[in-house]
């Protein structure tokens, strides 16, 4: 039954991290934690890395015409650094603050978004240093735990993309992120031949999920989409500051 458990709970993160990967809003994020039910979450993020990896072939793919340039110059430099922050504090940051400062942000943002104004409105122009330090926190807290989702929406929800460009920028950037995760994750030991042999296993419904993903994307109206972003970004939050709290306690 153990066995059972653990394959059901794998075969269903592989699908929410390539429907994430297809453009489907913030469920990737769901799935370090259900496979936290069933091994520690740091086995758990070692593991689903080359999942994600894998995913983001199939999603640069999909959404190799729709992304936009200036926001990808201006985060992925910063993501990179932070990435190199979390490696070098890897052994110093408790997990549950970076995980409760992560939901914080996420929560104080959404709930702006959700009171005092629309989702889409009065779009901004992606300004450097802005991006820079959202991006260098979106890398830090996407090696901490996959949880970068929060902090790079709070930079790129403001920008009035369309849908399309939306899931496509997101879905680049990630995958820059989580290919420059490889080398850091092998570094620290977290990723293993057995690992390896089972992200392939995995690769299988991740792909599967990541053109349903697109699908969903493409049939979703604009302003649903973006409405879904904003709450899905605000309970992943409030669930990431309950298990800070946790943590922390």
């Amino acid at each position: 039954m153990e066995a059972a458990g653990y394959w059901i709970a794998a075969v269903v993160a592989a699908a929410l991290v390539g429907m994430g990967k297809g453009g489907v809003p913030v469920v990737a994020m769901l799935a370090v934690p259900l496979m936290a039910l069933v091994m520690s979450p740091v086995m758990a993020a070692g593991l689903l890395l080359p999942v994600y990896v894998v995913s983001d072939i199939f999603g640069l793919y999909a959404y190799r015409h729709a992304f936009d340039r200036r926001v990808l110059a201006i985060m992925l430099p910063g993501a990179i650094v932070g990435i190199g922050v979390g490696w070098a504090t890897a052994s110093v940051v408790p997990e549950a603050a970076v995980t409760l400062l992560v939901g914080l942000i996420g929560v104080v943002f959404a709930l702006n978004l959700l009171i005092r104004r629309p989702v889409v409105a009065d779009p901004k122009r992606p300004e450097v240093a802005p991006g820079l330090f959202w991006g260098a926190l979106t890398g830090f807290t996407s090696f901490v735990s996959h949880a970068g989702a929060p902090p790079y929406q709070v930079y790129t929800l403001p920008l009035g993309l369309s849908k399309a460009v939306f899931a496509g920028t997101s879905t680049i950037a990630f995958a820059v992120i989580n290919a420059v995760k490889l080398v850091p994750y092998y570094a620290l030991g977290q990723l293993s031949v057995a690992s390896l042999k089972v992200a392939a296993v995995l690769a299988v419904p991740a792909a599967i999920a990541v053109f349903a993903g697109v699908r969903l994307v493409q049939w979703m109206p604009e302003r649903l989409f973006f409405q879904v972003v904003t709450w899905a970004l605000l309970l992943i939050s409030a669930k990431l500051v309950w298990d800070g709290v946790a943590g922390l306690a």
